[in-house]
């Protein structure tokens, strides 16, 4: 996809300090990383329950090898 270096973060940095504040900005960080954290618990739930869906699946039907 793209990645982003150190000069771009700061350009992102600067332009948020700019538009929300430095009174705002600590505030919407905390934010972002709580939804951050909680995407990534539901994501790592849906994985875990989609592994056990399938494993599931794989062990109710027959392997090559065996008879149908």
């Amino acid at each position: 996809m793209f990645s982003l270096g150190l000069p771009e973060l700061f350009l992102i940095f600067i332009v948020a300090l700019l538009v929300f504040g430095p009174e705002k900005l600590p505030e919407i960080g905390r934010t972002l990383g709580k939804a951050v954290r909680e995407f990534r618990k539901v994501a790592d739930t849906f994985r875990s329950t989609i592994d056990e869906e399938t494993g599931e699946e794989d062990r109710d039907q027959p392997g090559p090898d065996e008879e149908r």
